[in-house]
């Protein structure tokens, strides 16, 4: 059962938890926009498929108490000694293009490490300097509602959102498929037409935002083409291609 199964009082009720997100942004050299959403969107799906997130791990019990609350997101940016100091805490590091996130073990709400706590949550206005271009058409599409004028953190937060409850819709099979091809996926803002159709669709995962920062409650994200990923090829079945090959994030 995941969050969204459970009654929102209940959900509220219970203790609340926040998965941390840093985002590695130096001031001559900010990532692209898009590059920093995929970069976190594919963070929290390593987070949720690591050995230590699963069954007994030891990030286990924090990933579940997370998931029984509201699925809190909240990206912060650091650079210089700051990133290298949030870098030392447990926690994955991802790449994208040239995006590096770090994702660290959910925490309760009012319990950041004082190496987190003082990140700057604003700060996160990120452009691309090329428009992205059309999304990989055999790969998951999260949809971005075009009508909400979210900065780059709340948006990979959304982001983040979108591809865990792509993660929860999976099987056993697709999610294992995915893991095992680095999670492809892309983030675009949708056009109007398709945000309608996206956003109305029943069988389509969508994120609806509660509204506590920034926008007001709704839909922000919606996630096409997520079961896609059970026909994706697997690198490890090429003799040619080494499981060394395979994309790995930085642990630590």
């Amino acid at each position: 059962m995941s969050s969204q199964d459970i009654p929102a009082d209940e959900r509220d009720a219970a203790p609340q938890y926040v998965l941390p997100l840093v985002v590695h942004i130096e001031k001559t050299d900010p990532p692209a926009r898009t590059d920093a959403l995929e970069t976190a969107a594919r963070a929290v799906l390593v987070m949720l498929s690591d050995a230590r997130s699963l069954g007994d791990g030891e990030w286990a019990e924090a990933v579940r108490n997370w998931e029984d609350a509201r699925i809190r997101k909240v990206v912060r940016r650091a650079r210089g000694a700051e990133w290298r100091k949030a870098s030392a805490l447990p926690g994955i590091t991802v790449t994208g293009k040239e995006t590096e996130v770090r994702v660290f073990p959910p925490i309760p709400l009012d319990g950041w490490p004082k190496e987190l706590a003082k990140l700057q949550v604003s700060g996160t206005e990120l452009d691309d300097p090329e428009e992205p271009g059309e999304p990989d058409p055999a790969a998951p599409v999260l949809w971005v509602n075009p009508d909400l004028g979210m900065s780059a953190g709340k948006t990979m937060a959304q982001a983040g959102h979108g591809a865990q409850l792509a993660w929860w819709d999976l099987s056993d099979g697709e999610r294992e498929a995915w893991r095992a091809t680095g999670f492809p996926l892309s983030v675009r803002t949708a056009p109007a037409a398709k945000w309608r159709e996206v956003a109305a669709d029943p069988a389509l995962p969508v994120v609806r935002d509660a509204g506590f920062t920034e926008i007001a409650p709704g839909k922000t994200v919606a996630v096409e083409g997520h079961h896609r990923v059970g026909s994706l090829p697997r690198p490890q079945e090429s003799p040619a291609l080494p499981q060394e090959s395979l994309p790995r994030p930085q642990e630590g």
